[in-house]
């Protein structure tokens, strides 16, 4: 090999399309490395830590069916509401079997909601909870206070929620 072919060798290494396609292809592993790894610390951060009491033999549990209505919204279905002498409280309100609209768990400060009805869902102190959840947080103490009642009735703000146990 001549200095020449040697020189146009070397200039070629140092520009070849190559290199620059590697050096793409490990910027886009390690750009998608950071956002996989940022993903999972973010999620880790908003996850509720907080341990609700496991529904046991003696809490109470009524089914029946829930009217919600706001002025655009009006939704029934099957829901199943459970609750504690110590104040825990468990909602479920479905659409048909096995097609869980939303979840609720809650204590006397702190609460989840899940689902598709509240575009995937919160979950912190009570006194936090955004305006759009309050008043399904108010539930839990109406109907704590209503355990006898086949018919209970709340209204929360522009919210309607008629309970047809």
């Amino acid at each position: 090999m001549t200095a020449k072919s040697r020189a146009i060798e070397s200039s070629a290494l140092s520009e070849s399309p190559a290199l620059s396609e590697a050096e793409r292809v490990n910027r886009l592993y390690l750009i998608c490395f950071l956002a996989v790894t940022s993903f999972y610390v973010i999620s880790c951060a908003t996850v509720s830590h907080h341990k609700f009491s496991d529904p046991t033999a003696n809490w109470q549990a009524k089914t029946g069916q829930l009217m919600y209505r706001t002025a655009t919204t009006t939704l029934i279905g099957d829901v199943l509401v459970r609750f504690s002498k110590a104040g825990d409280f468990e909602l479920t309100l479905s659409k048909g079997p096995g097609v869980v609209l939303l979840s609720l768990s809650q204590d006397a400060g702190f609460a989840e909601v899940k689902g598709p009805f509240v575009r995937g869902g919160w979950s912190g102190p009570v006194e936090r909870a955004p305006q759009q959840l309050r008043g399904w947080l108010g539930l839990r103490d109406k109907l704590i206070h209503s355990q006898d009642r086949q018919s209970v009735r709340y209204v929360a703000g522009n919210e309607t929620f008629l309970f047809r146990f």
